[in-house]
């Protein structure tokens, strides 16, 4: 099943439909369906389709062309003879980095067929990468010799909440919400999923084979030679560790600097910094959480319970006691979608131009909104729970006292809530129910 996409096929196609050289980079973290885009838009179009190995390229590269071009039997094993014969054709390479492994020279081999051979054609060069760290140093950095040579470059990222929709037409917001707390917007675990979302979470904790217990070693090996320490920080975070002293001090490494470590896991998308939406980047309330939700279930329910799933003594009702308020932590990342599609089709008072969570001295509040320039700002509370007779307005009445606290004077302050239920409905007092007419 292939679902939305619908501006990057447009992208893409825009770029296939060109009279001229293309030089596309489609690159995300694995998983995340850019395979399956790119063949989505070339189906009813010739094209090469490669997917690199670690190992002898240039020979396997050359067999699979020769099975739709007879005459490159005769190239010689030369990258640029065999690009001789590819002018003017859609040519896919996937998992490039691969190639880069094999031959790390091959970016400066491409640079030159690029330069001498196919920049007056209308060849269409399309690399596909996993790796972020080595397709941003190797392809997008400006040292690189490629530099300078792409027409086109799409991140993919994962598919928003209100999108995943289209892979469980017959499931509600509340049950949507469960999925999107192990799935994220990452096509692949979306597909993955069969049945109810209980019942498939059991079944995979009481197989032989869940991938749930191997995922994470195989996306951290592809990115890290040596992940432990990796795979620690990325526990210490899950478990609430969010600073830099408190991951040193959960790591026992008081005394070591865990900033390079932070650094390329920021690179590789495992994790985000965050500060204050009041703060300016440079300030030093930064906050480090995980990425995706995958990585945020699998280290608070899978990762301390491997054992007994691998001895069959797991099962999901261990993981029911502890769910409801993990999810309450990502219902706070679908409001924060649910105010953005709010914004985006002008059911606000005002404009939002920033948007996200605040906190200072123990005080947190969810989200706010804010237009800096016309001085107005929304304040949201995120509730996973259904809220009681009279509790809105209660919730209102902290949310005005915290909003004191976030040194903006002078701005025009609105109020809100996002609940998982409530009896009462205002301007901006919204619940599940109201999930069909905003998304």
């Amino acid at each position: 099943m292939f679902v939305n996409r619908v501006e990057e096929i447009k992208a893409i196609s825009k770029r296939l439909d060109s009279d001229n050289f293309e030089f596309f980079i489609l690159y995300g973290r694995r998983r995340i369906g850019k395979t399956r885009l790119i063949l989505e838009c070339v189906r009813e179009r010739e094209h090469i389709y490669y997917f690199a190995t670690e190992s002898a390229n240039i020979r396997h590269f050359k067999d699979h062309c020769k099975k739709s071009i007879p005459d490159m039997a005769y190239a010689a094993d030369d990258w640029e003879a065999i690009f001789n014969l590819l002018r003017d054709r859609i040519v896919i390479i996937d998992e490039f980095p691969n190639m880069i492994k094999e031959f790390p020279g091959i970016i400066s081999l491409f640079q030159r067929i690029i330069d001498t051979q196919l920049s007056k054609t209308r060849t269409k060069l399309i690399l596909l990468g996993s790796s972020i760290s080595m397709m941003g140093q190797n392809i997008l950095s400006y040292k690189s010799p490629l530099y300078g040579r792409k027409t086109g470059v799409i991140k993919l990222g994962p598919m928003d909440f209100k999108d995943i929709r289209s892979f469980f037409p017959e499931a509600g917001w509340y049950e949507l919400c469960e999925i999107f707390g192990l799935c994220d917007g990452v096509p692949y675990y979306l597909e993955k999923m069969r049945d109810s979302f209980w019942e498939w979470l059991q079944e995979e904790v009481s197989g032989v084979d869940s991938f749930l217990s191997y995922e994470i070693d195989f996306l951290m090996k592809y990115e890290f030679e040596n992940f432990v320490t990796y795979k620690k920080i990325l526990e210490a975070i899950a478990n609430g560790k969010n600073t830099p002293v408190e991951i040193r001090n959960y790591l026992g490494m008081r005394h070591s600097d865990i900033t390079p470590y932070l650094r390329n896991l920021m690179e590789v998308e495992f994790i985000k910094r965050e500060i204050p939406v009041t703060e300016g980047e440079r300030s030093r309330m930064g906050r480090y959480f995980l990425k995706d939700n995958f990585l945020s279930f699998w280290f608070r329910f899978i990762y301390p319970n491997l054992s007994g799933i691998g001895e069959k003594l797991f099962s999901v009702e261990d993981i029911r006691e502890d769910h409801n308020a993990y999810v309450g932590r990502v219902f706070e990342q679908i409001a924060k979608q649910f105010v953005l599609e709010l914004n985006r089709k002008k059911m606000l008072p005002f404009g939002i131009k920033k948007l996200g969570r605040w906190w200072r001295k123990g005080e947190e509040i969810d989200l706010i909104g804010m237009n800096e320039r016309e001085k107005k700002a929304l304040f949201m509370e995120v509730k996973w729970r259904d809220l009681k007779a009279g509790e809105a307005d209660k919730i209102i009445s902290k949310l005005k006292r915290k909003s004191v606290q976030t040194s903006m004077n002078g701005y025009e302050k609105h109020y809100g809530i996002i609940a998982k239920g409530t009896e009462k409905k205002g301007t901006l007092i919204f619940d599940l129910m109201d999930f069909d007419r905003v998304f």
